[in-house]
C-alpha cells in the first residue's frame, strides 16, 4: 500500500506553509490552505483525520528556542495519529526525549551525524526513519564522514535497522514542481529500506510514478492543501 503521509511544519507551535526552504518566510498555513480555516496543529489533525503525519519542528531545525517549545503540540497531535517527527536531532540524549512524545523519530542529514544515526538505530529498531536532507542539489551535512553522494550514504544505511528513508529535496518543498523519477528508481535500487519521498508532489499522477518506480510513500501538504490530491488518499 502506498502512504500518503500528511505534513505538519510547526514554527513557534504553529502550523505554517512551508515552501522553497526559506523557512524565514513561511506563513501560516490558514492563509493558504482550502482545507483548514486554522494553523493549530492539533484542530487540523482532527479535521484532516490523516493516518499518518510527518512533522518538522522548525524552531528545533533553526535552533531557535528551548526544545519544548512545541512539544506538548506535537504529544497531543500524536493521540490522534501516528507521528514522526524530525525534531533537528544533533545527540542521542535528543533522541530519548522525542521516542517519549511520538511513534518514531526522523534523524536528518542536515543535523544528525553518521555515528548518532548508527547508535540509535541500534538503540530503536525499527522506530528510527533518516530523511536525506537536499538543497540546491547537495547534501546538507554537517559531518565531515557524511559522503556527498546520496547513493552512497543509501549504502550505508542499508547497514543499519531503520524504519524508512526519506529523501527530502527542500528546493521542491511546497513548489508542486513534480519528482526526478530517474534519480528515485536509482536509490530504490540500491536501498534495503522503503523510501519515502519529501518535495514536489504535485497531484495524483505523480504518485503513480512514484508507485511504478518502488518508492513506498509520499510526504504531502501542498497538494492536499490546495485540493490536487484528494482529502480521502491521507485519512484513516
Amino acid at each position: 500500500m502506498f502512504r500518503i503521509i500528511f505534513v505538519l511544519d510547526i514554527f513557534n507551535r504553529t502550523v505554517v506553509h512551508a515552501q522553497g526552504g526559506t523557512r524565514s518566510e513561511y506563513k501560516p498555513i490558514h492563509f493558504s490552505s482550502h482545507i483548514c480555516n486554522s494553523s493549530d496543529a492539533v484542530k487540523i489533525t482532527e479535521a484532516v483525520k490523516p493516518a499518518e503525519v510527518y512533522i518538522a519542528d522548525l524552531n528545533l531545525l533553526q535552533g531557535i528556542g528551548k526544545r519544548e517549545k512545541n512539544f506538548d503540540v506535537i504529544q497531543a497531535v500524536s493521540e490522534k495519529t501516528t507521528v514522526m517527527l524530525d525534531p533537528g536531532i544533533t545527540s542521542i540524549s535528543e533522541t530519548e526525549d522525542v521516542m517519549e512524545i511520538v511513534q518514531s523519530v526522523v534523524l536528518g542529514t542536515e543535523t544528525a551525524s553518521l555515528d548518532i544515526i548508527r547508535k540509535a538505530s541500534a538503540l530503536y529498531p525499527g522506530r528510527v526513519n533518516v530523511s536525506i536532507d537536499k538543497k540546491n542539489g547537495k547534501i546538507l551535512s554537517n559531518d565531515p564522514e557524511m559522503p556527498d553522494d546520496p547513493f552512497r550514504i543509501v549504502e550505508l544505511l542499508n547497514e543499519c535497522d531503520l524504519n524508512d528513508i526519506i529523501i527530502l529535496d527542500l528546493d521542491r518543498v511546497g513548489t508542486s514542481s513534480g519528482v526526478d523519477s530517474q534519480f528515485l528508481s536509482k536509490i530504490v535500487s540500491i536501498s534495503k529500506h522503503n523510501v519515502l519521498l519529501g518535495g514536489g508532489v504535485s497531484n495524483v499522477e505523480d504518485i503513480e510514478v512514484l508507485k511504478d518506480i518502488g518508492i513506498k510513500g509520499a510526504l504531502v501538504a501542498t497538494a492536499l492543501h490546495n485540493g490536487s490530491i484528494p482529502l480521502q488518499m491521507v485519512q484513516q
